[in-house]
């Protein structure tokens, strides 16, 4: 697969559930969030849990408990979006909702681009005003509770 940019990308928000399979996430109806700018770092990663052996003196390293992080989704505030909407309202809750990153990067027509699909509660949505030329942003965070890659896919 070739490299390519972020742009393209696309970032819904789907219902309260608690889905917790490709199927099941995959059924579900989403809203697509507009003007997102950008997602922070997202993907499962494993806990460093280490040990000191009395008999050395070296610190040895142990693949822990997964942690499948937090999606950040920086937008452009628009108020009446409403993908933003439902991120707004889904963060004044303690419920679970589904999340879809579809990535921009099939090879060529025909292909099928990576899609993510993470479900967990809306921890935040916290305003940035900035200064006076500055884009008027909110940034929402959802700790991923599932976190599902789906592959991209080429055909023949």
């Amino acid at each position: 697969m070739a490299e390519t940019t972020s742009a393209g990308t696309i970032v819904s928000i789907g219902p309260v559930t608690s889905a917790a399979t490709e199927t099941a996430l995959k059924a579900l109806t989403y809203v697509v969030v507009n003007s997102a700018e950008s997602l922070g770092e997202i993907g499962p990663q494993a806990q460093d849990v280490t040990f000191t052996p009395l008999g050395g003196a070296d610190v040895q390293h142990l693949k822990g408990a997964t942690d499948n992080g937090a999606t950040t989704v920086t937008c452009a505030r628009d108020p009446l979006d409403p993908g933003q909407l439902a991120l707004r309202a889904a963060s004044k809750t303690k419920l679970q909702y589904a999340l879809k990153i579809e990535l921009a990067d099939a090879a060529k027509a025909g292909d099928k681009n990576t899609i993510i699909y993470v479900r967990g509660p809306v921890m935040s949505g916290r305003l940035n005003v900035g200064g006076a030329n500055d884009v008027t942003k909110v940034t929402y965070a959802v700790g991923n509770n599932v976190f599902i890659e789906v592959p991209s896919t080429t055909t023949p």
